[in-house]
């Protein structure tokens, strides 16, 4: 019985506390579990919940109009993991590994990523051992509806796999332009037009990295990161997302109100109306 069969009797129980209770929060729908006799720790209804978050935000953000374009940007990123043997087992974590990047080698998974070119919401994002080459996750990064790829040099030499993903799309992914010394002049201007737009998926690794401190494994073993992964990638989209929501929702900060107050009234302007107020805290239902 694989993991999806064992947490069909969790996703049940959880529907059914959701469709009564849909204002509350992660702790009061684990405590009424509990309280209907089910044995499951909070690590693993958690966990449960982790694996459909990123799939409904993505529909909650599209019911509010942002929608996926035609253009996906794929990239990767290292998260390292501790290389120390000063443990109970005295070994590292069997399922991460070693890669080398550059002159560096680094210990740890890594982070695959779809990312849409023109909102850069992530779409959808896959999780690895740190030696496993980025081109291996391209197969579950599209959503089959694109137009146009973009990568780095990774990814090139993939137009086949690329259009047996998505039929309609264009190979836009950075070439080699360097070769025994001599340089592409033609080609290295063509990999420079293309990355100002893959360059978009930085700022996405930035606000998943540095916003919400995911630079550094937590737990042993992969499927416990990837979850903690996808929690991440979802949140990183509502982060991204805040200013239009925000504006879909008529909300204004009231620190924004109070500095435009504060201007007006310096420059003698009759203030309009602003509708100031806090976003209700709704949980998505699941």
């Amino acid at each position: 019985m694989d993991s999806a069969q064992r947490d069909d009797a969790v996703i049940t129980a959880l529907n059914e506390v959701v469709a009564k209770h849909q204002l509350w929060g992660f702790w009061k729908r684990f405590d009424r579990l509990r309280l209907l006799g089910h044995g499951w720790n909070h690590k693993r209804v958690y966990r449960v919940l982790g694996d459909r978050l990123f799939a409904e935000v993505n529909r909650y953000l599209q019911a509010q109009g942002l929608r996926v374009a035609t253009g996906t940007i794929v990239d990767a990123t290292l998260i390292a993991a501790p290389s120390s043997t000063k443990n109970e087992q005295k070994a590292r974590d069997p399922e991460m590994h070693q890669t080398r990047k550059g002159k560096q080698w680094h210990f740890g998974m890594k982070a695959h990523i779809g990312v849409d070119s023109q909102s850069t919401l992530i779409h959808s994002v896959a999780a690895s051992a740190a030696n496993v080459h980025d081109k291996h996750a391209l197969p579950h990064l599209p959503h089959r509806a694109e137009t146009r790829v973009w990568g780095d040099s990774a990814y090139q030499s993939q137009g086949e796999l690329i259009r047996a993903k998505a039929p309609k799309a264009r190979d836009f992914t950075n070439r080699r332009y360097r070769y025994q010394g001599e340089v592409d002049e033609i080609e290295r201007t063509r990999n420079r037009t293309k990355s100002k737009v893959r360059a978009k998926v930085e700022h996405v690794f930035a606000v998943i990295k540095l916003r919400f401190g995911n630079t550094l494994v937590r737990y042993r073993g992969l499927r416990k990161n990837a979850h903690r992964l996808f929690v991440t990638c979802a949140l990183a989209n509502l982060f991204m997302a805040r200013r239009h929501l925000l504006a879909a929702g008529g909300v204004v900060r009231p620190e924004c109100a109070k500095s435009r107050a504060r201007q007006c009234k310096e420059r003698d302007i009759q203030l309009p109306q602003l509708l100031v107020g806090q976003t209700s805290n709704k949980n998505i239902s699941f």
